[in-house]
């Protein structure tokens, strides 16, 4: 366990004043999203069905939180993200072309490693459109991510004017590159060294084409086979100048099609998830073309509020020794 513990790190704002303005930035933001992408907010489950094939299994290795319900005596699992369940719902729901849906989503990540930036208590904003299968292309999902970071850009000049202590260094436009351009500009880093290097040089960065292996044999990062489009996805990086690092807010692509899925899940040797009902449901066309991703409603929350640890946005369970060091640095957790 890890934590970037800040040199002389002193809160802008105090426990009270950080719980009001949780609520101012999520209210706004969330606000402003659904605008923007013309989101319509509903209802998503906490956990699902594993015969389903709906749940996300993210990098393939963590294990999902179970139990068994005793009327039905069967066994369901916490959703790890609602990545597949969210293309389900606007096909079952009657969503048009363009419309889109959110959500906000917990979930329990129980294989997780604590640090400054990542938590067991997982929260953010799960959201998916309708696109047409001729919209499944980089120049779609670049005016997409564009569109996401003009609401943050928004939310950053709201936050300022409502705490003036609160200010940001970021560009009016975001930087776009591919994890094979930054393998080749940076060879000798590992990628998370080069998502340091480029996040505090563009402040804010779309890293694209995410789950493929590059020319060290090795992908940029994990990413699951059957719900993004490894050429058509990425994630959005804000430098955090608090923690001098790249600071991850959201991942968000385009969703597989027929093909794209059988192509990912042969890389991965992962075919035999074809017999699941989602898998089977995308190659008979049943499901629509879809856009879509997750923010990270904590890790907004800790950008905008300047904090040094996820702890003091949310509220999670950290060990005791944890807690007298953080206290100790003046990192006070809710």
């Amino acid at each position: 366990m890890s934590h970037l513990l800040v040199e002389d790190y002193k809160p802008v704002l105090d426990v009270l004043e950080t719980e009001k303005a949780i609520k101012f930035v999520r209210d706004t933001f969330e606000r402003e999203l659904c605008k923007k992408l013309n989101l319509t907010r509903v209802s998503a489950p906490l956990f699902v069905n594993p015969k389903t094939g709906l749940n996300d299994n993210l990098n393939g290795y963590e294990k999902r939180v179970s139990f068994t319900i005793k009327d039905l005596n069967e066994e369901v699992e916490i959703v790890q993200s609602l990545a597949k369940w969210k293309r389900y719902a606007l096909g079952k729901y009657g969503f048009n072309v363009y419309d889109g849906i959110y959500t906000n989503m917990n979930a329990i990540r129980k294989d997780e490693e604590l640090d400054a930036l990542h938590s067991v208590y997982v929260d953010q904003w799960d959201w998916e459109k309708i696109i047409k299968k001729e919209d499944r292309t980089k120049s779609y999902l670049k005016k997409v991510v564009k569109d996401i970071y003009k609401v943050i850009y928004k939310l950053s000049v709201l936050v300022n004017k409502e705490y003036n202590e609160l200010k940001f260094d970021l560009p009016k436009d975001i930087y776009f590159i591919t994890t094979k351009e930054l393998e080749k500009l940076f060879p000798d880093n590992t990628p998370k060294e080069r998502e340091d290097i480029i996040a505090k040089e563009q402040k804010a960065v779309f890293i694209m084409e995410i789950g493929a292996k590059l020319k060290s044999g090795k992908p940029h990062d994990g990413r699951a086979a059957d719900y993004d489009d490894w050429k058509l996805n990425g994630d959005l990086i804000l430098y955090n100048d608090v923690i001098d690092k790249a600071f991850e807010i959201s991942s968000m692509g385009i969703r597989v099609d027929e093909n794209s899925l059988v192509k990912q899940l042969k890389e991965k040797n992962e075919l035999d998830k074809l017999d699941n009902d989602y898998c089977k449901n995308i190659l008979e066309k049943k499901l629509p073309y879809t856009i879509g991703g997750g923010i990270g409603q904590s890790r907004l929350c800790m950008y905008m509020l300047k904090k040094a640890h996820i702890g003091e946005v949310q509220a999670s369970i950290w060990g005791e020794d944890t807690i007298k060091l953080l206290e100790e640095n003046n990192i006070f957790l809710l």
